[in-house]
């Protein structure tokens, strides 16, 4: 069987553990590979191997690096089908979505090749007498990366691609479900310039994540999982002297306006609730309709759709999504559907005894929809990660405002209307870090930023765009002054002023 190693130090290091993780097709529900679990002697070496790197690669000029990126980025694009045919494998994305998973980390990859002119720090002429100021941002030196199984290719790009672009030296630790895409990543960033130990890939459970966050010479953690997870990662890096940055959860609504086109949305709803089969951190899982007129139109248009869901193999150019990523997680995903029954919420389509036909030891599911969904119930309170939407109706805008502002998570959340002024009402005092005003899956592009509020991030700093720059980086501040003609002023023992 097929045994899936480390990256270290440039090149394919075999693991000594003896514990391994089973990676799945979720096609088949046959076990295909075996991915070593690093010990902490293995994560050491990583260490070692990334700080070895650092001097060289944080002593290259930006515009050398950002070369080294756009190198990169031209071999990624070279090898999307490879890199999409190979998550799908072990994920059980589409291939279509598999492709859009490794064209948004891309993206970010374009935005690190300016960090010529991202890393320009500030300057001031004439401060005080003879006195300049200027500033220079410089990278903190080994840092991490622990990235969850529902974006193998995007979130590691993420983080790696400004992380590396700042000067910094990079240790990957993904998921244990789908690690091959990491892995060929780093490959490729070798093949693309960059020095032995730059970029490091080792695999793991809890023993490498805390090896991660212990080790002292680790001076950043970037996180993107659950929300319990996410909470431990950032208390135990933090205690441990480390900059972390921790996203977790998610509970994304959907507020439909009575004045919303239903088609619209119902066309929004069924590609944000149901892609990838609902594993995304910023998929719509709560519709939110204002009124109950609006709300049984929009059950009227949606329950068809979702009974006509295409579920297929990964491969399937025609299917609207594939698999969930294991059967562990399949069974989760009903445990919620039998909680919401049990707690009165209306099951309008039941996803839970799908079957693909030649296919049925595969992890699939149908699509779910709950209506009359209440913010008491704790399929509505958890984030449920499947293929399953729920409808909370909403008597008013008021009401409907309030749904997203007081849950726990606060991703993303999407707004449908005609009108401007609810919109801009709507987007001004919602609770939530990133916004949609008609769009269903408001993740901001590159060049700005990501990242949510209360308990879906921990941490003050978001991911990519210009806060990226800001984690991945210090400030240093000089203050200089060259005396004329060697005159010496006599010693002052005031603080200096600009009295």
């Amino acid at each position: 069987m097929k045994q899936i190693d480390h990256f270290i130090a440039g090149k394919k290091t075999a693991g000594t553990s003896g514990r391994f993780g089973d990676i799945f097709n979720p096609a088949t529900g046959e076990v295909q590979a075996r991915v070593q679990f690093a010990t902490r002697a293995e994560v050491r070496k990583a260490v070692e191997a990334a700080a070895k790197a650092f001097p060289e690669w944080s002593s290259i000029n930006p515009q050398r690096r950002a070369r080294v990126m756009f190198n990169f980025k031209a071999l990624v694009e070279k090898n999307i089908d490879e890199l999409a045919h190979m998550l799908s494998a072990e994920h059980g994305k589409v291939i279509a979505d598999s492709k859009g998973d490794v064209q948004r980390g891309i993206e970010v990859i374009e935005f690190a090749c300016g960090i010529p002119h991202l890393l320009k720090g500030e300057y001031t002429e004439g401060a005080g007498p003879g006195i300049d100021i200027y500033s220079m941002r410089q990278p903190l030196g080994v840092v991490a990366g622990i990235t969850p199984f529902n974006f193998p290719a995007m979130i590691p790009m993420w983080m790696f691609g400004v992380a590396i672009a700042c000067g910094n030296t990079f240790i990957c630790k993904p998921s244990e479900k789908d690690p091959s895409v990491p892995l060929r990543l780093a490959e490729l960033f070798m093949e693309a310039g960059a020095p032995a130990g730059v970029l490091n890939v080792v695999n793991g459970d809890k023993e490498a994540v805390d090896a991660i966050l212990e080790d002292p010479n680790i001076q950043a953690v970037s996180f993107v999982g659950s929300s319990a997870v996410a909470e431990y990662i950032y208390s135990h890096g933090t205690a441990h002297g480390k900059r972390v940055q921790a996203m977790g959860g998610a509970k994304n609504h959907a507020i439909i306006m009575p004045d919303a086109d239903l088609d619209q949305v119902t066309n929004e709803l069924i590609g944000a609730g149901y892609g990838s089969a609902g594993e995304r951190c910023m998929a719509i899982s709560v519709a939110v309709p204002v009124g109950e007129k609006t709300a049984d139109a929009l059950v009227q248009k949606l329950r068809p759709r979702v009974e006509s869901l295409r579920v297929g193999i990964p491969t399937d150019p025609d299917a609207d999504y594939g698999p969930l990523v294991t059967a562990a997680h399949r069974e989760k995903v009903k445990s919620y559907i039998d909680q919401g029954v049990k707690e009165g919420a209306e099951l309008l389509v039941d996803g839970r005894d799908f079957k693909l036909q030649g296919y049925e030891n595969g992890f699939y599911m149908g699509g779910s929809l709950f209506d009359r969904v209440t913010a008491n119930m704790k399929t509505y309170q958890d984030e449920i990660f499947g293929p399953v939407l729920q409808i909370a109706r909403a008597k008013d805008f008021s009401d409907a405002i309030a749904l997203p502002t007081n849950h726990q998570y606060g991703n993303g959340v999407a707004i449908f209307t005609r009108d401007g002024d609810a919109a801009r009402e709507f987007a001004s005092k919602v609770k939530v870090g990133m916004v949609g005003i008609n769009i269903p899956i408001p993740v901001p592009l590159a060049y700005h930023t990501f990242g949510g509020w209360k308990r879906s991030a921990f941490g003050d700093v978001n991911q990519h765009g210009p806060e990226g720059v800001r984690f991945y980086t210090r400030i240093k501040t000089v203050t200089q002054r060259w005396p004329k003609g060697g005159v010496r002023e006599n010693a002052s023992f005031v603080i200096p002023t600009m009295k």
